[in-house]
């Protein structure tokens, strides 16, 4: 049996045929500015409100700074590669359209799977730790949840009292899900409204604890900037650097979801690499200020924590702040599960036209134009994952996915440069093949930085998807192979 009959690719003409707003059934509802909203949306969560702290007090200490330095620069080159093809090829599906016009229909499969864990288990994630805020800001008012609801299925919770009890469903997870689920079934246009506004007072927040950080700072917490290494790879020194931009690079992943919505922007060749540079640019300064303030408030050892921003402004004695900080915290998780999940819906879609997934997730509702009935699964899947499983190493999980799908983007540009020359580019990544393999070895090296536990997962499930294409994509794709 000849590879070719898995390696069909797309043509350019055929995608932009697809893609057009009139066939899909997607409506061109989103400009620059919610696109930059989508993408904000996504990247300012987990990142500072949980991963900062996790990352500061076991890997890099104070320098955790410059982990999101060095996950920027990675990003950066990325975008821009990101940039050119969401410009060049305003489909939806981000990595798995261009995977199909580029290596092939097997290779696009396989990154299509990748993001399908990717964009729901960082969903399901993401939820989790809302639940966790959501119930510790109820606390603070003196409302308390019932912790047989509010923890994963079968865990055994210690109360108060010394008493236990055996936890039944995450309900507050699953609930945020079903919400943000209906409000995206609805319309792609009412829902980013929301999204902008919870994105505008998440950055009035964030703003504000970086500018009464900088009042409040005891630089004696960055001694030492690096703390010394432990003698194992990755615990401080310049390895946990290193080890610290794996993990939070989980929470750059928003840049790369404005990609899903090319189909829906108004004028995707302008606005597309305005929303994805143009939000990796705001959030990447956001972080490193804000890694700069918590570590400079409270001694890093101190963030190891599930609310780090909230012990860090607690050392001010604001506390007002303190309460603000957590309402921008579950504000800034909404939009991260709101964009994971409207991303999925997406690259379902996608895959669904092209015929490797059923029917089901491309069809489009004739009043909301949405695929109402996609993003229905996808909520209902989501929200059973949330409330049935705790956080455990999805965040890894969720990192390694998106450094594979990121490997791929920059070799599609380097492809098409060299097979499609001709064809219009209204972005141009600049230095060509330098920038793409800058950020193809980024990837890797932020890949290195991830456990072998980690690694093994994606193959298991990596191997779960080609039993799926062999049995059902390959049979029903629409794309012929090359000689058919």
């Amino acid at each position: 049996m000849s590879m070719t009959q898995y390696t069909a690719r797309k043509s350019l003409d055929a995608i932009a045929k697809s893609a057009d707003g009139h066939g899909s059934g997607l409506t061109r509802t989103l400009g620059p500015f919610s696109l930059i909203g989508l993408g904000i949306g996504c990247i300012i969560g987990a990142g500072i409100f949980v991963l900062t702290g996790k990352a500061a007090a076991s890997y890099a200490g104070p320098a955790i700074s410059l982990s999101f330095i060095l996950s920027g620069v990675a990003c950066a080159f990325v975008g821009l590669c990101y940039a050119e093809l969401a410009a060049m090829i305003p489909a939806s599906g981000s990595a798995y359209t261009y995977a199909y016009a580029t290596v092939g229909e097997i290779f696009a499969w396989i990154i299509g799977w990748d993001l399908i864990l990717e964009y729901a288990m960082g969903a399901s994630t993401v939820a989790v730790g809302w639940s966790g805020y959501f119930t510790s800001l109820l606390d603070g008012f003196g409302v308390h949840l019932p912790a047989a609801w509010v923890n994963a299925t079968g865990t055994v919770v210690k109360l108060a009292d010394g008493a236990s009890v055996t936890a039944i469903f995450n309900l507050p997870a699953a609930l945020i899900v079903a919400g943000l689920t209906a409000l995206l079934m609805l319309g792609t246009r009412e829902s980013t409204r929301v999204n902008n506004i919870m994105v505008a007072f998440k950055l009035f927040v964030v703003v504000a604890v970086i500018v009464v950080g900088a009042m409040f700072l005891n630089t004696h917490n960055w001694v030492p900037f690096i703390p010394a290494n432990t003698g194992s790879f990755g615990n401080f020194g310049w390895s946990g650097i290193l080890r610290g931009a794996s993990v939070v690079f989980f929470a750059y992943i928003g840049f790369d979801a404005v990609s899903t919505a090319a189909q829906e922007a108004k004028r995707p060749q302008r606005d597309m690499p305005i929303g994805i540079l143009g939000s990796l640019v705001i959030c990447t300064i956001l972080y490193i200020l804000m890694a700069l303030a918590m570590t400079g408030l409270v001694p890093y050892q101190k963030l190891g924590v599930a609310d780090p921003v909230a012990v860090a402004i607690d050392a001010t004695g604001i506390g007002w702040l303190s309460v603000l900080v957590k309402f921008a915290a579950l504000a800034g998780l909404t939009t991260v599960i709101f964009v994971l999940l409207f991303g999925q819906a997406r690259i379902l879609f996608s895959m669904a036209t092209d015929r490797l997934l059923p029917p089901l997730f491309s069809q489009v509702h004739p009043r909301f134009r949405t695929p109402l009935l996609s993003q229905g699964v996808i909520g209902v899947i989501v929200a059973l994952i949330a409330g049935c499983f705790p956080i455990g190493l999805l965040g890894e999980m969720v990192s390694i996915g998106t450094l594979f799908a990121f490997l791929l983007v920059c070799l599609a540009v380097i492809h098409l440069r060299r097979h499609e020359p001709s064809t219009k580019r209204p972005f141009r990544t600049p230095g060509v093949p330098v920038v793409p393999l800058l950020g193809m070895a980024f990837s890797l090296l932020l890949m290195i930085g991830l456990p072998l536990a980690t690694w093994l997962r994606l193959v298991v499930w990596l191997a779960i998807g080609l039993v799926i294409y062999f049995g059902y994509g390959h049979r029903h794709s629409v794309v012929p192979a090359p000689g058919e």
